[in-house]
């Protein structure tokens, strides 16, 4: 096993299956101890069986590692608080924090129900929000008591949720939520020692099975090697960026970035605004939306 994370504590949402079991699995190899969380949920966010942790936990301790179970609903404000001091009380402490647990529900924008937007964006963007909230805190009261950790968290964001993707307003929403959200705690956190980055993977999961071809599709695996490395305290000079990842090919998102403007020297008056506008777009023109990606 390589030695890139001894010592090291992680925790890992939604690693039961997936992108989230391949990362838990790779930050253990690399010498991590592990809190493994899962709710047990189907892809569409229903039912809770912890059966698929525990075998991510007994598969990390047949190759010598350390890892435990968490079943906490990440989007729980208090659950994720008990998880976050589970890490602290069984590892003795938590350096790594890897928010990857989400659902899809795919509508078309029209045919998308209250309770289709509201579970999506809970459990992917409340879902991220609370542990790293809570993560952040103890982060900052160890950094005021001189014990300041090199701690790192990596965020799961989407080509969804950068480029957009037909069928998926909810989840490219909450993905772009994820994304924003990243930049800002990348500069609040930076001052505990805290580095703040997104993924963006593409890989053959039970969320995009059925939603599209995913033949050529990478596997869950390709994605966890950038993972472990940027949770290793050599990424300590790498933070607030979005990170693509297509099996062999690794991109950085730029993201939102001002592009051509014109000035037109006072405020502008509606009839002048079109022309004007027709002209920057033509120099700016809209990207293609995305149409399947995890």
């Amino acid at each position: 096993m390589s030695r890139l994370l001894e010592g090291r504590v992680a925790i890992v949402t939604g690693a039961g299956r997936g992108i989230g079991r391949a990362h838990a699995l790779e930050l253990a190899r690399h010498g991590a101890k592990v809190v493994v969380n899962d709710f047990g949920v189907s892809a569409a966010g229903e039912g809770t069986d912890e059966s698929p942790a525990h075998q991510v936990v007994a598969e990390i301790e047949a190759m010598g590692g350390q890892a435990v179970v968490n079943g906490a609903d990440v989007a729980d404000f208090a659950a994720a608080e008990a998880m976050v001091q589970q890490a602290i009380d069984t590892f003795g402490g938590l350096d790594i924090l890897v928010n990857n647990a989400g659902f899809l529900r795919d509508r078309m924008l029209v045919n998308t129900s209250e309770e289709e937007w509201d579970a999506v964006v809970r459990v992917h963007l409340k879902g991220h929000f609370a542990p790293l909230r809570h993560a952040g805190a103890y982060w900052r009261a160890e950094a005021k008591e001189g014990r300041q950790r090199a701690a790192r968290v990596i965020n799961t964001s989407s080509g969804a949720g950068l480029q957009g993707s037909l069928g998926q307003t909810t989840y490219s929403a909450a993905k772009a939520g994820i994304a924003g959200m990243t930049l800002v705690a990348a500069v609040e956190m930076g001052r505990y020692g805290v580095t703040v980055n997104a993924i963006a993977p593409v890989a053959k999961t039970r969320m995009t099975e059925g939603a599209f071809d995913t033949s050529a599709m990478a596997l869950p695996e390709d994605n966890s090697p950038v993972v472990a490395w940027l949770a290793s305290e050599e990424a300590g000079d790498v933070t607030g960026r979005v990170i693509e990842i297509d099996g062999s090919v690794i991109t950085v998102e730029n993201g939102w970035t001002h592009g051509p403007s014109r000035d037109n020297g006072s405020r502008w008056e509606a009839e002048k605004v079109g022309p004007a506008l027709r002209d920057l777009l033509a120099e700016a023109p809209a990207p293609e939306p995305v149409y399947g990606t995890a």
